[in-house]
Order: C-alpha cells, then structure tokens, then sequence
C-alpha cells in the first residue's frame, strides 16, 4: 500500500490504502498554532520545564492549491485572517512530507494531529525504558538524566528527588527522539530539535506538540513493519560493524588501576572466561565524591593509576585483549586541558562572554562547544586522537551530551534551546570522526547512551545507561531489554547495557541474584561489559566470589560460542539497521500477542530470549509465538508455538528457544551447558 493525497478546496487528507492518517478541514482542524514562554531549570542533567502558554488556536481556514505535482497548503485561523502557516505537501517514494514553507512571526508553538484507531499500538520515541508500547500515555522528548528509580511511588524515587531533585518519571531517557511507529504500517518523523511532547492519550488522534514550526512532518510506509525499520534506519543512518575483536568475549569493567586490573584479568583467565577487553574507565584519574567513584575528566592518561598506558596496550593486545577507556565532552576546571580550551574559545560561555560552568556534583566542567569547527577539530586531534587511539585504545564510553543548559551561548549563533537535543548527535559524529580520520572504524569502537535523531549514522553502539542495581520496575534490569526493543525500531541495530547495573544509592545495592540474572540476559545482547558501578566497594562484583567468577566464565563462552550467528545479525544490522534484538512483532506481525510484550525479544530471527527480571523467582512465564515450532536451548525440549508456557530458569540458563527449523540448529545444539 502506498500514501495517497485527497484534495479539496479547504480540506486534505492522507491515506495509506483505506486507512486515514491525517485530515484537515474546518470541521475538524487537526493544525494548531500558538505563543508560550518556556522556563527550563537543570540541575545535574535533571530538568524542570514549565510552560507559560499564552495562546493556542485552531487554524479552521485551508486554501489547497496546485504546486506542480505537490499541493501548496495555506493555513489561517478564518476566511480574512492574514496567513498563518503556509506547507508544502508531497508524496515521496516511501511516504509523504510535509514541507514548511511560511510560519507567521510570533509562532512559537504548533500541535499536529494524526488520526489513530482505538486498537492501535505505537512504538518508538527514541529509546524508552518503562513502556515499549506508548499508547495511553504521552512522552515528552527532551534529551536529560533519565532519573534514578524513575517512579514516584518508590522509597529511591523519593530519596533521590529529595536530595538531588532527580528522581524522573516513566517518559525520562537520556535519548528522545521525535519519531514513532504505528501498528497500521506506518511511521511518522517530525524534524524539528526543539522540546517535543508526543501525546498518545486520545481514541480518535495522536498530537503531538513542539515549542516550534518543524521543519518538516515526514510519513513512512512499508508492507511490513520490518520493511518499516529498514525504511527508517535508510533515513537515519546506518551504524558500522562492530570491531572483529567484540566477538571474543566480556569485556570487563575495572576501574580501581592497573594492578587491580591486571590481577583481575588473570583471575578471569584462570577461570576460563573468554576475555575480549579491559574496559578501564578511571584511565584518566578518579575523583571521589558523595556519589561515589567519579572520574577526573581531564582526558588524558593517569600517570600514577596507568604507568606506561601505551606500553600496556601494546601488550595486551599481542594477547588478544583490548583495552578501552571513558571520555565524555566536558572538562573539569581543575585540570590541565580545561584553560586550553577557554583561551582558545573553544569552550560555550555565558551572557557576559566568559566561560560557562556547570555543575556536575561537587565539581564543576566547561562546555566544549561542538558548534565550533576549530573546537571539534581540537577535541578530535587533541584528546581523541593523540591521548587515546594513539597511545592504543580500541575504543571508549562516549557518555553524556545531555546536559547542555539552554542559557549558554554557542559559536553557531543558535539558541541553546533548540541545540539541545542536537548535542547527543554532534557528540556522537565528534567521536566517529576521529575515529574514521585515523582510518580505525573497522577496529575501534564507542558507546553512548544519549542520543536524538541522526545518532544512528554516528554511534555504533548504544547502552542502556545507568540502571539502577536492582529488579525495579521503572529503573531496573528490565528496562535495558525495552530500551534495547524501542530504540532497535528507530535503526539503532547494536545495543548492550551495564552488567549489574550502575546507581548504588541510599541502601540500594547488588544482590548476587541479580547480577547473575543481568549475566544471564547480556550473554544474549550484541556486546558482554561488566560495571563496576558508582560504589564499587559497597557492591558486588563478579571477582568477590568463586560462584560469580565462575558464572561470569560460563555465560561468556555461551556468548563466545554463539558469535558466528551474532556476526551474521551484525551484518544484517549495518546493511539494513534491523536490530540485533527485535520485538517478536517484527517477524509475528499476525499474532496479536506478540504485540505487546517487552520482557522478552528476539535475538535475530530464530532465538526468543525471556530473560529473568523479576527478584525472587525460579520460573518465568514465557509465550512463545504462533506458526513455529520451538526448541528449548538447553534441553532440547520441543514446544509449539502460540501458546504460554512457564519455564524453569536456573542460573546459567535463561529461557531461550530456537526455531526447529533453524539454519544455525547445530550451532545452538552445541552452545556450553546443553543436556
């Protein structure tokens, strides 16, 4: 089915096959235009946004007039009002747009309504962590802390925006984006990087709101709802291949020096797990604070906790293992590169032309400003290049970019306030510039968790962010598989999270329970990484017990193990951006009950995954999609599809199914741990 446009001489619809997607008419506008005054106050990425709206009104009157092959849509409150909104509608290869050509001063705020179906599911909005299905509910989208505990109702939520005013809510995430899939086979884009709210409350109509003119209201449509994601990930970019030396096993998060991480790895040796790399995010120095281990973000290799840095990755990987670090686009006052920058102006600054300063929790960092060409070009030369691919690192967290304030001043001229959702993605291309200018996309790598639309064509990889150590609902171990599922559909094909979690807070630490379960659920996402959170030593770690050593070594040769299949979902994802882990929908697209789950996914086309996520629990419900024939991984047992079933988890054994038809069956017939 393809889009289809019907005229009048005051109204416009759009269809896709029979079915409406927009009308406007007199009778029922479905354009809104209006005036309000935004106040947005951050503290430590937390935003509080309020919103003074001083007018919002209907534009009733529609002049539709012939533009070639396209229509010229002429938008005013009533027949003898000035023009108001002036859009160019076109049909397209794979939809239609919706062009802004005129928008009348004072307009700072529009509303668009799109028609829905009382049925319908929708999807998408960036990377979302509590509902993968958004119908219901509405979801700002403004890049920020996603809060810790994100649920009002709970003892950390509380304590957290007591203390920190950073508790958040069920719609918070480090990645928005303004983009959402429909279960009738279409999508829609609004381009547009100004603060959003997608409002999916209503029977009749979906609208969304931006405090804006978009630049362009883009509709997709495709046969099938993978053919939708190829469709949109075609649009946003696709994402390389991860490194060839992912494969080989976890990657193990250290961060308390060298001889710890040395010690540390030979431990994980001695125990046979397949070791891929030595992720050691204190490289640069660590800086103790009353949330715990932070970093000294000065960017460049501590001499006193990495002695001879260049010399140790040299020789780590003539052993096959890597070694990666943490950067992030801020740097402390405190340190050496940080007056660099603000000689050089390459730093945002405030109203009196000074160097603006934000608050990162009992130390404060300037803003590089990535708007600069000069400032990107140092950046990548100085601190991404020389002091770390050079020196030897196979890769890096990429972590923040959300936390730009809207009162800074920036080089290009453009309000902070419209920048900011932009940041995550002009971080992200900073990093994969230089890694592609010392010609390294094909063995370095880096990781993100912020994001807005167009980070797909620059980050390779995300992450989840920062759970909370436990089994909560809103924050803990199953939001990284709805994040991994909501962020998958918007061409976000490799996803991965911190094994254990990562916010310690107020009592709140890791039990041996769930770090085995998060184990368990990361031995089947695209990339293995442990974390050693933000108190280290208040939390469990995977070296503190033989038991947990020994876990950690048997679900990494399972990963190890199940890398030729894995190689081939890589492929498919960097030439298609179909995620590695997929809603059952997109290959179930007939069986209603595959519509709405999201504790569980498809790891390809031919593994069903249903991690354990609940504390306390041997067995977990697992439904298994109609029209296949399911063999369980470890048993071999066979199922037939559409139905549920409760299974059996112990640790080390996750319910996973394959198809019995499967291509890969000998390779899933042999995975470690089998009966």
């Amino acid at each position: 089915m393809m889009i289809r446009v019907i005229t009048e001489s005051h109204a416009v619809s759009v269809y896709l096959g029979d079915s409406l997607l927009f009308r406007h008419g007199s009778d029922a506008p479905a354009v809104f235009v209006g005036r309000g005054q935004a106040r947005f106050d951050m503290y430590r990425g937390n935003f509080d946004i309020e919103d003074y709206l001083e007018a919002r009104e209907p534009l009733t009157h529609l002049d539709v007039l012939q533009d070639g092959e396209a229509h010229r849509l002429a938008f005013r409150r009533h027949a003898e009002d000035e023009l108001q909104l002036e859009l160019r509608l076109e049909t397209t290869r794979d939809g239609a747009c919706l062009t802004t050509r005129y928008a009348a001063p004072g307009i700072n705020r529009t509303w668009w309504r799109l028609a829905a179906e009382r049925d319908e599911r929708v999807w998408g909005c960036g990377e979302q962590m509590s509902y993968l299905d958004l119908r219901g509910r509405h979801f700002p989208l403004w890049t920020s802390e996603p809060g810790v505990g994100r649920d009002k109702s709970t003892y950390v939520t509380w304590r957290s925006d007591l203390e920190n005013r950073a508790g958040g809510n069920y719609y918070h995430t480090n990645y928005p984006q303004p983009t959402f899939l429909s279960s009738r086979y279409y999508a829609c884009h609004l381009e547009t990087s100004s603060y959003a709210d997608f409002d999916f409350r209503h029977d009749g109509f979906h609208e969304l709101q931006v405090w804006a003119v978009p630049e362009r209201l883009e509709l997709f449509a495709a046969p099938s709802y993978l053919g939708l994601v190829e469709t949109l990930a075609a649009r946003f970019g696709h994402q390389p291949r991860l490194p060839d030396w992912v494969y080989e096993g976890v990657i193990l998060g250290l961060k308390r020096g060298k001889a710890h991480a040395e010690e540390k790895l030979e431990q994980a040796l001695a125990a046979d797990m397949a070791v891929s790399a030595l992720w050691c995010e204190d490289w640069a120095g660590i800086r103790e604070t009353s949330f715990g281990a932070r970093l000294f973000w000065d960017w460049q290799a501590s001499e006193s906790r990495y002695p001879d840095l260049a010399g140790w990755c040299r020789e780590l990987e003539s052993r096959g293992i890597r070694f990666l670090g943490y950067v992030n686009p801020y740097l402390c006052v405190d340190g050496e590169l940080y007056p660099v920058a603000r000689d050089h102006g390459y730093l945002a600054t405030d109203g009196r032309g000074e160097a603006a300063i934000v608050d990162f929790g009992e130390f404060h960092c300037g803003v590089v400003d990535f708007t600069h060409p000069e400032a990107c070009a140092w950046f990548k030369d100085t601190i991404l290049k020389a002091n770390m691919l050079d020196i030897g690192l196979s890769g890096w967290m990429a972590d923040f970019g959300e936390y730009l304030p809207v009162d800074v001043t920036l080089a290009n001229g453009v309000s902070a306030e419209v920048e900011h959702n932009r940041w995550p993605t002009r971080w992200a291309r900073v990093n994969a510039e230089a890694v592609a200018e010392r010609g390294k996309t094909a063995e370095a790598t880096f990781f993100m968790r912020a994001g807005y639309t167009g980070v797909q064509a620059h980050c390779p990889l995300l992450w989840g962010g920062d759970q909370s150590v436990d089994f909560s609902r809103h924050d803990g171990i199953g939001t990284v598989i709805t994040a991994a599922l909501s962020s998958g559909l918007l061409g976000n094909a490799f996803h991965h999270s911190d094994i254990g979690g990562y916010t310690s807070l107020f009592g709140n630490v890791r039990t041996a329970e769930l770090f085995k379960r998060w184990v368990d659920l990361a031995a089947f996402t695209p990339v293995m990484r442990t974390h050693e959170c933000n108190r280290p030593t208040d939390n469990l770690q995977w070296f503190d017990s033989a038991e947990l050593t020994e876990h950690l070594a048997h679900m990494s040769r399972v990963y190890r193990h199940l890398s030729p299949y894995l190689r081939a979902l890589v492929e498919e994802g960097a030439e298609l951006g179909i995620p590695v882990q997929r809603a059952l929908f997109l290959h179930f697209e007939d069986d209603p009950e595959a519509h709405g789950i999201q504790t569980q996914y498809l790891y390809g086309p031919d593994l069903m995954v249903a991690p354990v996520v609940e504390e306390g629990v041997a067995a977990r419900e697992v439904y298994l999609p109609a029209g296949e024939t399911w063999v369980h991984l470890w048993s071999g047992v066979v199922e037939e599809g559409g139905r549920r079933l409760t299974v059996n988890a112990p640790d080390g054994r996750p319910p996973v199914f394959f198809r019995q038809g499967s291509a890969w069956r000998e390779l899933f017939e042999n995975v470690p741990g089998r009966d």
